[in-house]
């Protein structure tokens, strides 16, 4: 990022033409035991320092299904989830810089919000938005940007 500020600073300013090595060390990333599955996506994206997780549910791998409980007993799944996911690739809750939170129900926001906080000591950016379904029949689904350590 650092690296396209000074390009664009620098073709604004002076107007000419400035060669950068746009290599960026990427690593596709999945979780164990799902290696050998077929899926569509990755578990994560490490891009230089960050990682990008791909959206979490309140799935409980021990009984294959989602948690039961409601939306509060699925965030504290899903955020779990996502902390296990974090510490396996070399991150951290505090580390989040960025969420964003699917809800199948906006009228459930309040409390997802209760078990949310307290999963990050610093707060990070987030979007939270209402979605007509998600996969499994989740009441939410949440994707997080991280530093590593």
């Amino acid at each position: 990022m650092n690296r396209l500020l000074i390009v664009l600073s620098a073709v604004l300013l002076f107007g000419c033409n400035v060669a950068v090595d746009t290599e960026t060390d990427i690593e596709w990333l999945k979780a164990p035991g799902t290696e050998d599955m077929d899926l569509p996506f990755s578990t994560a994206v490490r891009v230089d320092n960050l990682l990008f997780l791909s959206g979490a549910l309140g799935y409980d791998r021990e009984k294959g299904a989602l948690v039961e409980g409601g939306i509060q007993a699925e965030t504290r799944k899903t955020l779990e989830n996502i902390s296990q996911t974090l510490e396996t690739f070399g991150s951290s809750m505090d580390k989040v810089v960025k969420c964003t939170v699917f809800l199948a129900d906006m009228s459930e926001w309040a409390a997802m919000n209760e078990v949310y906080t307290g999963f990050f000591p610093n707060k990070p950016a987030r979007s939270a938005l209402g979605v007509s379904g998600l996969a499994l029949n989740a009441r939410t689904e949440i994707e997080c940007i991280a530093v590593l350590d």
